[in-house]
C-alpha cells in the first residue's frame, strides 16, 4: 500500500555531537531504485535540521548545492552553523556529510514576519483538476520500455510518498502530451502526514514541499527536449536548488492537493534550469522553486 511514511522517515532526525559546526543531527536516506539517493531527501533533511535550531521565526528561503551523490540507506550527518540571529531575521548554514565527505550544503534564512502589502502570482487557468487525471500507477499499468525496470515503475507508481498526476501527461517512458516547455503536476500525500519528532506540523509541511519538489522540477526540460526518463543513455542529476516560501496556509493544507506549475527556463551546455510554483486549490501561491540540473543527453 502506498504511504507517505517514506517522507516522514527521511526527515526524522537524531541529535548528535557536532564535529564541524555548531549543532548536528543524523538522518538516513530512503530506498529508491537508482544508484544514488533521491536529492529531495537531502534538501528536506537540511530544512528539518535548520528549523530545529531557530525559534520564533519561519523559514522563508533555502539555497543548496549538491556536491556529491549520496548512498542509499546510509547515515548522513547534517551539521548546522548558527550564522546569525537578529530581531527580524536569522541565517543558518547546513552541511551534510556521508562517509566523511560533504555531499550537500545549504543556506537557510528565517524571518519573524511583519505587516505589509500582498502581491501574488496568478494560478494557471484552464487546467483539469486532479480527480479526472490518471494516477502514476494507472498510467504505468501494463507498460514498460527503455531503461525502466519493474522496480523503477513500482517506485514511480507508489514509492515516492506523494500521488503525482501530470498535465498534460507523464514523461516516464515516453513524452506524453507534446514537447511544450511547461507542465503542471497535482501532488498530494498518499495519506495524512504523520507527526515528526522535533518538528511542528508547520515545519514538517515546509520540509514536505522541499522533499516533493525535486521529483519533477526538471521534467519540463525533458519534455521540450523530447527525452523521457527511461530513454537509454540519458543521465540527469541535481546541481543546485533554490526555494522561497511565501506564505503559510492554514493547518492541514499539506494533506490536500497542491498544483505544481512548472516551466523550462533554459537548457545549454549539458545543464537545464527549471522553475516551479506551488498553489493551493483556492489559488494561493505558497512557494517557488528554481533548480539547475545536469542533463547529459544520449550520444547521437
Amino acid at each position: 500500500m502506498s504511504t507517505s511514511r517514506t517522507f516522514t522517515d527521511a526527515v526524522t532526525l537524531v541529535e548528535a555531537e557536532a564535529e564541524h559546526l555548531d549543532v548536528a543531527f543524523t538522518a538516513t536516506t530512503q530506498p529508491c531504485p537508482w544508484p544514488k539517493a533521491y536529492g529531495g531527501d537531502l534538501v528536506a533533511q537540511a530544512v528539518a535540521a535548520a528549523v530545529r535550531t531557530v525559534e520564533g521565526k519561519t523559514l522563508h528561503s533555502m539555497h543548496s548545492y549538491f556536491m556529491r551523490p549520496a548512498d542509499i540507506g546510509a547515515e548522513i550527518r547534517h551539521e548546522v552553523e548558527l550564522l546569525r540571529d537578529g530581531r527580524g531575521y536569522a541565517t543558518r548554514q547546513v552541511r551534510a556529510y556521508q562517509h566523511g565527505r560533504c555531499v550537500h550544503v545549504s543556506l537557510a534564512s528565517f524571518a519573524a514576519g511583519e505587516a505589509s502589502g500582498s502581491v501574488s502570482s496568478a494560478v494557471p487557468s484552464d487546467l483539469p483538476g486532479p480527480d479526472g487525471l490518471p494516477t502514476s500507477a494507472a498510467y504505468l499499468e501494463g507498460r514498460e520500455g527503455g531503461t525502466s525496470t519493474e522496480d523503477s515503475r513500482a517506485y514511480w507508481s507508489g514509492g515516492r510518498s506523494f500521488d503525482m498526476r501530470h498535465v498534460p501527461g507523464p514523461v516516464y517512458l515516453t513524452v506524453d502530451g507534446g514537447r511544450a516547455p511547461y507542465q503542471a503536476v497535482w501532488v498530494r500525500p498518499y495519506d495524512a502526514l504523520r507527526a515528526v519528532e522535533g518538528l511542528t506540523d508547520a515545519q514538517r509541511d515546509l520540509a514536505a514541499l522541499a522533499y516533493v519538489c525535486d521529483y519533477t522540477i526538471l521534467e519540463p526540460l525533458l519534455r521540450v527536449l523530447g527525452r523521457p526518463w527511461a530513454e537509454p543513455g540519458l543521465v540527469t542529476a541535481s546541481l543546485d536548488h533554490a526555494m522561497w516560501f511565501h506564505r503559510t496556509p492554514p493547518a492541514g493544507w499539506m494533506d490536500d492537493w497542491l498544483l505544481y506549475a512548472q516551466e523550462a527556463v533554459s537548457a545549454e551546455h549539458g545543464r537545464g534550469l527549471g522553475l516551479g510554483r506551488f498553489f493551493t486549490p483556492d489559488g494561493t501561491h505558497v512557494a517557488t522553486v528554481a533548480q539547475e540540473g545536469m542533463l547529459r543527453e544520449p550520444a547521437p
